[in-house]
């Protein structure tokens, strides 16, 4: 058999001196690696430019801070799947809590990635099983029933009239609600001209408003200026305390969800909160034959999983529905 030369032969004339000069130490290259603490204030600044939320940012920023606290990493390059699990079987709390935390690391991580300081991302396979129980939405005879004993001819009855029927026409979040003001109220053109300031998705949003909608806000707006008149108050919001101040909008828990609580047990009501009221008018489009990817766009979602999840379709109903494309 003749011996095949040249082939798998390795000439090391060519290049020697480079080869010998990183060997003995001429001119090493510098390996740097990026450090956690570092990567971590300079993810915060950027979602803080990006208009993240305060609350929003001080979580992220505490998760993160735990994980390196439990894993005792000092580089980005010494997190892995392992360590992530390591850290995930340590804490002691529910499932759900453990998929929450492992969101914000992802979320974490993501962005490293996208600044260059991370060349794979490990970590997108890493998830935490959790049997998620479906939310139902409010059923629209229980709100029409709430709007029709709550006593409109006192302020705040008229006020969180105006708020649960905005919340079930427009399906805006709690949040957004305590930050409306009146300039958001396009009365010309009938809608809610919403910018991204105070949306969960910070983009520029357009809902449609009714007539009934319409007289209520202005009926709402013309005494909210009575209230601030008389206590000092200059803000234009639409919803305002007792006193014309505005809402807390740090908190899903301010005085209208407050009042929401009050509503359901004084008038037996089950179901009867912020988050319900927005999955029955996310089910209402539904039913009056909107697209899920419109739907999705109303709510503000990231993803249509989401807004699936919202609108809890029975089997039965999904069932007859696709017997109408067979």
């Amino acid at each position: 058999m003749t011996k095949k030369t040249g082939l798998f032969d390795v000439d090391f004339t060519l290049g020697t001196k480079e080869l010998n000069s990183t060997i003995k130490g001429e001119k090493p290259i510098a390996v740097r690696y990026k450090s956690f603490s570092e990567a971590l204030g300079t993810v915060i600044n950027q979602m803080q430019v990006s208009g993240y939320r305060p609350r929003t940012i001080k979580d992220y920023k505490t998760i993160m801070m735990n994980f390196q606290k439990a894993t005792a990493i000092t580089y980005l390059e010494e997190i892995t799947v392992d360590t992530i699990y390591s850290w995930l079987d340590s804490m002691r709390v529910v499932n759900q809590t453990k998929l929450t935390r492992l969101k914000v690391v992802k979320s974490f991580l993501g962005k490293c990635f996208d600044n260059g300081w991370l060349s794979m991302n490990f970590w997108k396979s890493i998830n935490v099983k959790v049997d998620k129980k479906v939310k139902k939405g409010a059923k629209p005879n229980d709100i029409a029933i709430l709007v029709s004993l709550i006593d409109k001819s006192t302020f705040i009855g008229l006020r969180d009239v105006t708020a649960i029927l905005t919340m079930y026409k427009t399906g805006v979040r709690i949040n957004t609600l305590g930050q409306l003001e009146e300039n958001h109220i396009d009365f010309d053109n009938r809608v809610l001209a919403l910018n991204g300031a105070i949306l969960k998705n910070h983009q520029l949003l357009k809902l449609p408003i009714d007539d009934q909608l319409i007289q209520l806000f202005q009926v709402l707006i013309k005494q909210n200026r009575k209230i601030r008149e008389y206590y000092g108050e200059s803000n234009t919001n639409i919803f305002v305390s007792i006193k014309g101040t505005a809402l807390n909008t740090k908190s899903t828990n301010n005085a209208i969800s407050k009042q929401l609580t009050k509503y359901s047990k004084k008038f037996g009501l089950e179901n009867i909160n912020a988050h319900a009221i927005r999955r029955a008018y996310a089910k209402n489009l539904l039913d009056k034959g909107a697209s899920i990817a419109l739907i999705s766009k109303a709510l503000g979602h990231a993803n249509l999983e989401v807004t699936t999840q919202y609108l809890d379709l029975d089997v039965e109903e999904v069932a007859k529905d696709l017997r109408e494309y067979l």
